[in-house]
């Protein structure tokens, strides 16, 4: 009898034994179940320099210029890729240390050139929208059946929906006001948004570099009109970026980079 005791005992700290070990790991199982749901950290973001044109508009109170919120639309949507050392190859006559860049200076660098690139595009007028009758652009538009018009910040298409997945809707958009800023192509994070899938795809998926004969933009294709005007505007790119950057010179009302318009 005594034996049989013993016996039971010992079963009965073994099946409690296996029971704690059981609750302990369905524990850890839930644990890292519940890590990897978790939303990702945001990341850090660090505001980007004023371009020359946004500088201009600014001491003469012109207030459809760059928002600073729209750094972090960008700064948000870039894609891993765009912040590798790969993406930095095309980017050595604007940003020399790309490569060595902490995360939070790259993502500054790109905001910055966004802000550029609409600076020479739409003069950084979110509710910017042109008919360009050269040949070359002067088409029906293949989403709204209409002759294309560049549209908001980065003077962008109905039919780069279709190319690049961008946030645009036609159907919405059709029966407002060409200048309305309810229309999904003009708003500024759809607009950017957009530019950060068409800059991927160039350097990127296809491995061309930032200045390109065959950039979507023509103010990144060298010799084309506006180029010499985005270059103007990537004149004061972030510290980090280790360009040593040559004093502009003040500029005359009449030559005022605020009344260039650039075509595509």
């Amino acid at each position: 009898m005594r034996i049989a005791l013993c016996l039971a005992a010992a079963f009965g700290t073994i099946a409690l034994l296996a029971s704690r070990s059981e609750d302990a790991h369905s524990r850890d199982a839930d644990a890292v179940k519940a890590s990897s749901t978790r939303a990702p950290s945001e990341p850090v973001l660090k505001p980007a320099p004023s371009t020359p044109i946004a500088e201009e508009k600014a001491q003469l109170g012109d207030e459809e210029t760059w928002q600073s919120d729209w750094d972090g639309i960008v700064e948000k949507a870039l894609t891993p890729e765009l912040l590798s050392a790969s993406a930095g190859n095309g980017m050595k006559q604007f940003c020399p240390r790309f490569q060595s860049m902490s995360q939070a200076d790259k993502r500054a660098y790109w905001a910055y050139l966004f802000q550029a690139l609409s600076g020479a595009e739409s003069g950084l007028r979110a509710v910017s929208n042109v008919q360009h009758t050269e040949p070359e652009v002067a088409v029906k538009d293949r989403v709204s059946h209409r002759m294309v018009r560049s549209q908001g910040l980065l003077q962008l298409t109905y039919q780069d929906a279709a190319r690049y997945g961008c946030d645009f809707d036609w159907n919405s958009d059709r029966n407002l006001n060409e200048h309305d800023p309810d229309k999904t192509i003009l708003r500024p994070k759809n607009n950017l948004e957009c530019g950060v899938k068409i800059l991927q795809r160039q350097l990127i998926d296809h491995q061309r570099p930032l200045l390109s004969k065959v950039s979507y933009w023509s103010v990144l294709r060298p010799g084309w009109p506006g180029n010499q005007v985005f270059l103007k505007q990537m004149s004061n790119v972030p510290e980090a970026c280790g360009r040593r950057l040559m004093p502009r010179k003040p500029e005359s009302r009449s030559s005022s980079s605020i009344s260039v318009g650039v075509s595509r």
